[in-house]
């Protein structure tokens, strides 16, 4: 694959670390140009150069909907037009049993994981469908089909995302634009350095969980299919 998106335009969410970096990493490889957006402008810029001139750093918060919009329109005006991939993947995890759970962290899983994907997707949309072309990813996860405990915000929020996701591709079937859901367990990122999963019996250890790159080159594939090739969805697990 790669040359796989030579001559395409891509928009990743949550590009500065994690899954996001390594899918905005995986595509630039591949040959496309990528808008990588994140909250952090200095951090995103830093990643962004070390991706290369492919990779076009582009500082949003995506649950602000005054601040998305201005983000697409930068994007589209960068790129030539809107972009041909769009991967919402911006996301959090604060792991906490129901009780103890406040109602910000609920309200902020939601933001990040319905909210930012509705807002990016219907900024997108309109001229994905004029076109009659574009692909849209989802990054779901375990959690949006499977109940664990301590993941009740984060639940939540991936399951709406999934929910949505699915509401979208049965909109857009014959139009020509394609989604795809990918939802991976555990994946072994910088948010569980303050968690430390080893040991708790909760969660598996980091030495068993997937890779950044497993995800983002399951993104790949998703993408890089035949325009008359629809990826419903993948599940991703550690053998």
């Amino acid at each position: 694959m790669s040359a796989a998106l030579t001559g395409r335009t891509a928009l990743v969410t949550g590009a500065s670390r994690g899954i996001g970096l390594a899918i905005a990493r995986a595509m630039v490889a591949a040959g496309a140009r990528v808008a990588c957006v994140a909250r952090s402008a200095d951090v995103l810029a830093a990643r962004a150069a070390e991706l290369g001139a492919a990779a076009i750093p582009v500082a949003c918060d995506v649950t602000d909907e005054a601040a998305v919009a201005k983000m697409i329109a930068l994007v589209r005006q960068t790129l030539g037009d809107a972009p041909d991939i769009v991967v919402n993947n911006a996301g959090a995890f604060a792991p906490s049993a129901l009780e103890v759970t406040t109602p910000a962290s609920v309200r902020d899983s939601l933001a990040v994981h319905v909210f930012a994907p509705f807002l990016v997707a219907r900024a997108v949309l309109p001229r994905m469908c004029e076109r009659r072309t574009g692909h849209i990813v989802t990054i779901g996860s375990a959690a949006d089909r499977h109940a664990f405990v301590e993941n009740g915000a984060y639940s939540a929020g991936k399951t709406g995302a999934r929910a949505m996701h699915e509401v979208m591709r049965a909109e857009l079937r014959g139009s020509g634009v394609r989604t795809t859901l990918v939802s991976p367990g555990a994946v072994d990122t910088g948010i569980w350095d303050n968690i430390e999963p080893d040991g708790r019996g909760r969660f598996p250890p980091r030495n068993a969980m997937l890779e950044v790159e497993d995800v983002a080159q399951a993104v790949l594939y998703a993408v890089s299919q035949p325009p008359r090739v629809n990826v419903d969805e993948l599940r991703l697990a550690r053998a």
